[in-house]
Formats: C-alpha cells, sequence, structure tokens
C-alpha cells in the first residue's frame, strides 16, 4: 500500500507523476505520508555509499593516525555532526516547510536567497564529485571499454530519472537502495576483514593531536552536510508525528552508515597487501578486497559504483528546491525544472574535470561545508533563543512577515570569518590555524566559525528585534 495517498498525490504531482509543489507549505491536512520509518531509511540509503569508505579510508594515509585514534574521531564527530541533521528533521513535519525556506526565520527574505545559493553551490559540487568517483570505478571495470564520460552520463540520468519525480519516488527507492550495499559491504568485510590490522597510536604530540582534530573536522563536515536538506524529506508527514522519533530514526539513518563505511575505510588501509590502493582512495581498497572473488568481484564492484545515485538523488533534489528560494519569479519554475538543469551543470563540470580530477576537487568541497556550522547555529538560536519554537507559518513567502536578516547575515560573514582564521587545508592554513603544529596547522575551522557566528548572533539579533518585532 502507498504511504501517500490517492487524493493527496493528485494535488502535488502531474499526470506524468511527477510532483509539482516545489517549496509551497504543505498544509496539515494535505499530509499522507505515514511512514515513519522513512526517516531513517531515507539516509541510511544516502549514506552506505563508497563515498562514506573514502572518508574513512583518509584516516592512515593522509592524517597520519593509529587505528583506535581514528576510531574514537569517527564516533566523536560523527555524533556531534548528526546532531544538527537530526534536530532539523523534526522541523519537516511541524512546519510543514523545506529546509532552506526554514532559513528565512532567521535570515529574512533576502539572506536567504544567499544560504540557498550556498546550498546549490554545494549540491551540484558534491553530485559532480560522486558522479566522477562511480563513472571512474566503472572504467576500470571495463577495463576502458565504457569511457568515464559515458559512465557520468549513465550514473546522472539514473539519478536524474528519480529525483525529477520527487518526493515520493525519492522515498521509494532509498526505502530499499540500502539493501544490496549493506551486503555487498558485508562481502568485503568478510573477504578483507582478516587480513584488517590495529596499527598502533602515534606518539601524542601537537601534531598528533592537529592530526586528530582536523581529520574530525572531515567527519563532521560530512555528517552534518544533510543538515541544509533535513526537512525536505519528510514535511509530507503528519503534524503531529512524533519529533522523538523522527530525531532519533534520522540521528540513527546517518550515525549508523557513517560510523561503519568509515571504520571499513580505515580498517582496509591497515592491510599490508593494500598498501598501494591505501594512497589511491575508497575505490583502489574496494577492488582490491573484491578481487579475489573474480568475475563475481568486479559485478559487486559496478553496484558499489552505482551506490552514488542514493547519495546524489538528495543533491539533486535538494537543488531544485534551493533555486525556488531566490525569489517569486524562480518559485514560478517548477521544481523539476530546476533539478533537471542542476543535472546538467554537474555533468558538464564532471566530464571535463574527471580527466584532472584529483584530492584537490575533493578538498576543496571539504571547504565549502564550513559554511554550514555557522548557517546551523544561528537557526538553532532562532528556534530555541528568541522564537522558543514558534513560527509564523502564514508569513513563509511574505517579506513583510519575515525578519529583516541583517543580524543574521552579518553573524553568518563573522563565522565565515572564524573558518578563515582557522581552517587548515592543503590550499590554505588560517592564521590561527597555523599557531599549532606550524606550517600544516590544525584545523579548527568548524570550531571558530560555530562560535563566532553564535556570538554575534545573540548580540546582534536582540539589536535587530528591538527595531522590529519579526
Amino acid at each position: 500500500m502507498s504511504t501517500l495517498s490517492t487524493a493527496a498525490e493528485a494535488k502535488v504531482s502531474a499526470p506524468s507523476g511527477i510532483e509539482q509543489r516545489g517549496i509551497e507549505r504543505v498544509m496539515p491536512h494535505e499530509r499522507a505520508h505515514i511512514r515513519v520509518f522513512d526517516n531513517f531509511t531515507m539516509w541510511l540509503s544516502a549514506n552506505l555509499v563508497i563515498s562514506t569508505v573514502a572518508l574513512g579510508a583518509l584516516a592512515v594515509p593522509v592524517f597520519g593516525l593509529g587505528f583506535w585514534d581514528s576510531l574514537g574521531v569517527i564516533v566523536l564527530f560523527n555524533v556531534l555532526g548528526v546532531l544538527p541533521v537530526a534536530f532539523f528533521a523534526t522541523l519537516g513535519p511541524r512546519l510543514g516547510l523545506r529546509q532552506m525556506t526554514i532559513s528565512r526565520y532567521s535570515f529574512g527574505w533576502h539572506g536567504a536567497k544567499i544560504m540557498a545559493l550556498f546550498n546549490v553551490a554545494a549540491c551540484i559540487g558534491w553530485s559532480a564529485v560522486n558522479v566522477i568517483v562511480g563513472a571512474q570505478i566503472v572504467t576500470a571495470i571495463s577495463g576502458g571499454a565504457v569511457p568515464t564520460w559515458a559512465g557520468i552520463l549513465l550514473i546522472a540520468l539514473l539519478t536524474t530519472a528519480v529525483s525529477l519525480y520527487g518526493y515520493r519516488y525519492v522515498h521509494r527507492y532509498e526505502r530499499f537502495a540500502w539493501m544490496p550495499m549493506a551486503a555487498i559491504f558485508l562481502i568485503v568485510l568478510f573477504t578483507a576483514g582478516g587480513q584488517m590490522q590495529a596499527l598502533p597510536t602515534p606518539v601524542w604530540t601537537m601534531a598528533h593531536v592537529a592530526s586528530l582534530v582536523s581529520f574530525g573536522g572531515a567527519i563532521f563536515g560530512f555528517a552534518t552536510g544533510w543538515s541544509s536538506y533535513a526537512a525536505d524529506y519528510n514535511v509530507n508527514q503528519p503534524e503531529d508525528t512524533s519529533a522523538k522519533r523522527v530525531f532519533w530514526l534520522t540521528f540513527f539513518g546517518v550515525i549508523v552508515p557513517c560510523m561503519l563505511l568509515e571504520s571499513l575505510g580505515l580498517g582496509l588501509t591497515t592491510v599490508t597487501a593494500f598498501g598501494k590502493a591505501a594512497q589511491s582512495g575508497g575505490g583502489a581498497l574496494l577492488s582490491d578486497a573484491l578481487q579475489p572473488l573474480g568475475g563475481a568481484g568486479k559485478l559487486l564492484l559496478l553496484l558499489l559504483a552505482l551506490s552514488v545515485i542514493a547519495n546524489n538523488i538528495p543533491n539533486d533534489y535538494s537543488a531544485g528546491l534551493s533555486m525556488q528560494v531566490l525569489g517569486r519569479g524562480f518559485q514560478k519554475i517548477n521544481r523539476a525544472v530546476w533539478t533537471l538543469i542542476g543535472a546538467v551543470v554537474y555533468v558538464l563540470i564532471a566530464i571535463p574535470s574527471a580527466a584532472h580530477f584529483n584530492a584537490t576537487l575533493e578538498n576543496f568541497l571539504l571547504v565549502v561545508a564550513y559554511w554550514l556550522g555557522p548557517w546551523a547555529i544561528i537557526l538553532i538560536l532562532e528556534h530555541a533563543v528568541f522564537r522558543r519554537g514558534r513560527y509564523d507559518l502564514d508569513g513563509w513567502n511574505t517579506p513583510g512577515k519575515l525578519p529583516v536578516g541583517w543580524a543574521a547575515v552579518i553573524a553568518m560573514a563573522a563565522g565565515l570569518f572564524g573558518v578563515y582564521l582557522g581552517a587548515a587545508q592543503s590550499l590554505f592554513v588560517g592564521p590561527v590555524a597555523g599557531l599549532f603544529n606550524p606550517p600544516y596547522g590544525m584545523d579548527i575551522g568548524f570550531e571558530l566559525g560555530v562560535l563566532f557566528a553564535a556570538v554575534v548572533y545573540l548580540a546582534l539579533r536582540r539589536i535587530e528585534l528591538r527595531g522590529s518585532s519579526r
């Protein structure tokens, strides 16, 4: 039985089945998505992918960590990163609004446009990276018979076929996509698990601490990257849906695959026979792990390459919604059109980039994720301190009923300045980050970004409210 009633679907779907609703608020009487467990499977499938393995595989070869200290970082920073995602997910059923639309209640009509553009850039960027990684594996498996550009087109077409149709089909796909991936990753663990070693923890020096914190920043950024999408995937659930259930289902939906697969990636880098592959990333490690299975291993690796579809579907769908936040003119254009345009854009970026694809592009996208910390703390403070959970839901699309937003914009700028001071990437080391473990630095960009944004917003939002009650 469908989790969306026929009557409700008729109001939001064209004859083709493509979802017509965009960022418009879903009224309580229109909601018929009663399967609360979808809050778990949605994020389980989106994170049970190669990209998650590749992140864990950075700990030893890139950050020079041991096994147990890396495992501790994976646990701690995933918990911290997933908390905002789970909290924002509770606002979907409660408000009936998409995540970037909720930003209007902090940033105002115009400030939310800036945040929407940030989100669109992140969505398209990650989609490009994921599709390149998947396509390169397809090319390697085929022995070059399938060129990378063809693999990119194939994966993009399969992804767009789901995201284009919208909410209902996104959930249908993600509800089952995790099952074959879970089975394959268990096979990988079975074939390689016995060869994994508990590499010793390096001596505790400032350099080691800096590496721990920097790796933690990467883990945090990956997990909290879903914050700007969180409410998009349960706005059709009833208003009285248990916030507690939504929170914990979302929390475990993200944290379970992230912890398990990042730990798997970490473990694979400790296998002596995979030494060369450890320098190349998650795809090469998985290829080596499945090699003993021969032709069956190649088939499994192909399925793993296609796992990026589950990760890219939320990117594509939410990018289309974010475009509508740019104003009423953008809102008049159907969400599906923006989703299609976004897919075309990331394919046009991915095809020429694939020939020169390296860690620099991935590092760039980790830098892009820095904005999420300041953005998230501003929304959380607005909800908990200034609104105390109360929203004028009739004013979601009326500039005059929304905050002016200057306090949030300035706080965001302050947060990004904190990021500048504390970032430590291969491309750039901030002045404060460089004080620790020079010349490599210690990445505290997320921490300083959140701190600066929180302090400034707490001060300026009060001043903004004195001049306007909005």
